[in-house]
């Protein structure tokens, strides 16, 4: 890939950069490692608030969520509900991938706490006491 690759080439793209990714026509993604521990100098306020609130040392089982893409959409992958959580339009996602994926971890925390998860509402409907 010589340059800089921009970080929304899979939107513009088929994003097949290896010649054995061009062969079989799909993207291999396990040849990235997705488990690196995130750099936690691009924790948000927001993250740096909930880690410390629960007394944790790293973000645990938040470090394999990652910005992803929906339909051509900034999305985030919720596996409780096992669908994508889009990113609202009017925040900017920066250039930076450790960023945008702490924004992603930031998003889903807060969609997963709202009322309008869709747990929240099975929870109602369903609790016995």
């Amino acid at each position: 890939m010589g340059k800089k690759a921009k970080i929304d080439r899979y939107l513009d793209s088929d994003g097949l950069d290896s010649k054995r990714e061009q062969e079989i026509g799909q993207h291999i993604g396990y040849r990235y490692d997705v488990n690196l521990v995130p750099d936690h100098s691009h924790l948000t306020p927001y993250l740096k608030k909930y880690i410390n609130l629960m007394g944790w040392q790293d973000l645990n089982w938040l470090e394999d969520v990652h910005l992803g893409y929906e339909e051509g959409k900034a999305a985030v992958f919720d596996r409780n509900i096992n669908g994508w959580v889009s990113v609202p339009d009017d925040v900017k996602l920066p250039d930076n991938q450790q960023e945008r994926d702490m924004i992603a971890r930031e998003l889903l925390l807060k969609f997963q706490m709202s009322k309008r998860h869709p747990l929240v509402q099975l929870k109602a409907a369903y609790k016995k006491f």
